[in-house]
């Protein structure tokens, strides 16, 4: 009887453990995702500043500074699995904006617009790290998920895998240098 009992035991601290262990892969997931969103926030905040560096010294440019406004107000309202097809869509509208400020040698030169321009850049930098550190903690949680015996437990539970933060297609294709 004894026997039975310390099996049951070891059973259930045993699911407890696994339980547990996805709880905190779980929050290690939404945590990563807060961090992502602390990223966005800061580079929303840039945008604005940077649209009107361009629209001063680029004023018949006005289709570019529209689509990446409209892309700006897409990411901030955009929640769940359609975040990431809006962050993608402002990363491009973004790669258009600095590409029409290569045209205006006064605008490359203003000083203000150059350090809106780095630290976006460093912004962008810091969002793909938190991109991958998210994808890490979502690849752990989900492997967690998927393997026996704890997928028993995460059922039971309702937990279930998150989605990665994958880049658009757009963004796999080799850039085009012409010269």
């Amino acid at each position: 009887m004894w026997i039975a009992i310390a099996v049951v035991a070891v059973i259930l601290l045993y699911f407890i453990a696994v339980y547990n262990g996805l709880v905190s892969r779980r929050n290690q997931v939404r945590e990563a995702w807060s961090t992502i969103d602390t990223q966005l926030k800061r580079r929303y905040d840039l945008i604005p500043n940077l649209v009107e560096s361009v629209r001063g010294a680029a004023k018949h440019e006005r289709e570019t500074l529209q689509s990446v406004t409209a892309a700006r107000d897409a990411a901030m309202s955009a929640n769940g699995p359609t975040k990431a097809d809006a962050e993608n869509h402002l990363t491009e509208t973004l790669k258009s904006l600095f590409a029409v400020a290569e045209n205006y040698p006064t605008l490359r030169a203003n000083e203000n617009f150059l350090e809106l321009q780095r630290e976006l850049t460093d912004t962008e930098t810091k969002i793909q790290a938190t991109r991958q550190f998210y994808n890490n903690v979502v690849m752990g949680l989900n492997t967690q998920i998927e393997q026996f015996p704890s997928n028993i437990v995460a059922r039971m539970f309702n937990i279930t895998p998150e989605k990665m933060f994958e880049m658009d297609e757009s963004e796999k294709k080799a850039p085009q240098v012409k010269f």
